[in-house]
């Protein structure tokens, strides 16, 4: 299980979830579908027009696949529902990395035929459409991950358009699913490695990185629609531009190359705060650690380790020499002393012993990593590691999995009370009468902490205030903004 995330302490009550561990996201689809119908409310047409109701489960990268069919839809002058019973299709972008999330997709797509019938299926799970057809075989369509065309074409067939181009508007950066203040921006898609335990390349293929221009012109949008921070998501952020050789394309008055410091240093200068994902370590991440420390871009890494025993890495076939990953760290801390790293492991990965779990458990101990979440492996259909070593008992991986979030704890618990008495800037996700929930930059939304914000003056949504922390728990803080 490639998991990149943990449960968030709080999740949204009476929500569908899903969790994608490639990505480490939780989406709740009620909300996704409130979000989606907000972000148009204001865009009335004068005439009737097709509806569409859209399901997106999974990651971050699903949701940008999600995002660019909506804004596309929206082009052509369809309205979104916030219902399903009250749309003429419905699309449901799935996630098909493991069993479970599986079985997630194919609970939204029963769900989406029992109240509609008119069912449009997109996404990962898409790839392999037998197991979808078997169970669904009224579906209207099934197409793949990426597959942009296909799905707007389906939708066509299904309820032609009714464009007026003249009414029908959208904004300049697209319809998203996100807040206002917050948007993914995903650089490339698919990945060169071959992890044992994971099936995403046969799922989204190899690497196929964008030009440099394209994101900053997209970055440079969604800036000036008001996002206060950008999240740069991909399948290997730091393998960005190897496919394409680094080239160059043109941005404003210069050359900008394909590369990750390049592209980092350029959405530094936008503005917004710069949020960097599933970055394995290569040796050139140590390139961008001077931009963090400068104040660039935000002083957060979000890299997926999985473990730390040399010969389960071995077996997993993890990129990026991460035998050696604690002294790049403590380089990387006396660059950048404010920096918060955030990865996830597996436990009860296939011939896992007890010696390289104790490995694992003593690594996190000395690493003192920011954030971290822990995951049972789970066998993915198709994936090498299902044969390469004795399955490890349920009871032992639940087990291993208690021990090592008990040992992560402390670690987090002693960091958070060292914040105790600082100022921390933050930046508001949800207002209320008397407290403001937001974020630290050492959080990224729904997989890390928040920060419990008293103030005096009314917070909203986006507002990055400074806050005085005075009480710490082991994910979450507390405080006043000054």
């Amino acid at each position: 299980m490639a998991a990149a995330g943990y449960t968030p302490p709080h999740p949204v009550p009476f929500a569908i979830h899903t969790v994608c561990p490639a990505a480490s996201v939780r989406i709740p689809v009620r909300a996704v579908m409130t979000a989606i119908a907000e972000s148009v409310a204001s865009d009335a047409v004068t005439k009737p027009a097709p509806r569409i109701s859209f399901v997106s489960l999974g990651c971050p990268k699903a949701l940008v696949d999600s995002e660019r069919i909506l804004t596309h839809l929206r082009a052509e002058g369809y309205e979104l529902a916030r219902r399903h019973d009250g749309a003429d299709v419905v699309i449901v972008n799935t996630c098909g990395f493991l069993d479970s999330a599986k079985a997630e997709s194919l609970s939204a797509i029963g769900e989406a035929m029992a109240e509609n019938g008119r069912v449009i299926v997109t996404g990962c799970m898409g790839a392999q459409p037998e197991e979808i057809r078997e169970k669904y075989p009224q579906l209207l369509a099934v197409t793949g991950p990426q597959a942009y065309e296909s799905v707007v074409a389906a939708v066509h067939e299904a309820v032609p358009p009714a464009h007026d181009p003249f009414l029908d508007l959208i904004p300049p950066q697209g319809v998203k699913l996100t807040p206002r203040h917050y948007a993914y921006l995903k650089i490339s898609e698919g990945c060169n490695n071959r992890c044992t335990f994971c099936i995403i390349p046969s799922l989204r293929g190899d690497l196929v990185s964008r030009p440099a221009a394209d994101v900053l012109r997209e970055a440079e949008k969604l800036v000036k629609a008001g996002v206060k921070e950008l999240l740069v998501v991909s399948q290997d952020t730091s393998a960005y531009g190897v496919d394409t050789r680094y080239a160059a394309s043109r941005w404003q008055d210069r050359d900008v190359r394909a590369r990750f410091y390049d592209l980092s240093k350029e959405l530094g200068e936008l503005g917004a705060w710069v949020r960097l994902h599933y970055v394995y370590p290569y040796p050139h991440v140590d390139e961008v650690i001077p931009l963090m420390a400068e104040g660039k871009i935000l002083p957060y890494l979000d890299m997926p380790l999985q473990h730390a025993s040399p010969s389960v890495l071995k077996r997993m076939r993890r990129p990026g020499n991460q035998e050696k990953q604690l002294d790049r760290i403590r380089r990387w801390r006396e660059t950048c002393p404010d920096l918060a790293i955030r990865s996830t492991f597996i436990v009860g990965f296939p011939g896992e012993t007890d010696a390289e779990f104790e490995e694992l458990v003593d690594w996190i101990k000395e690493a003192k990593l920011e954030r971290v979440g822990c995951f049972e492996y789970e066998p993915v259909r198709g994936a090498t590691a299902n044969d390469i070593g004795v399955q490890v008992p349920p009871e032992v991986k639940a087990e291993r999995k208690r021990r090592f979030m008990e040992a992560q704890s402390g670690v987090s618990l002693k960091l958070q009370r060292g914040k105790v008495g600082k100022r921390l800037q933050v930046i508001i996700d949800e207002a209320g009468p008397t407290v403001a929930k937001g974020r630290s930059k050492a959080d990224a939304p729904e997989i890390d902490g928040s920060v419990h914000v008293s103030s005096r003056r009314p917070l909203r949504p986006g507002d990055i205030v400074t806050v005085k922390i005075e009480r710490a728990e082991a994910y979450d803080l507390h405080g006043i903004a000054v």
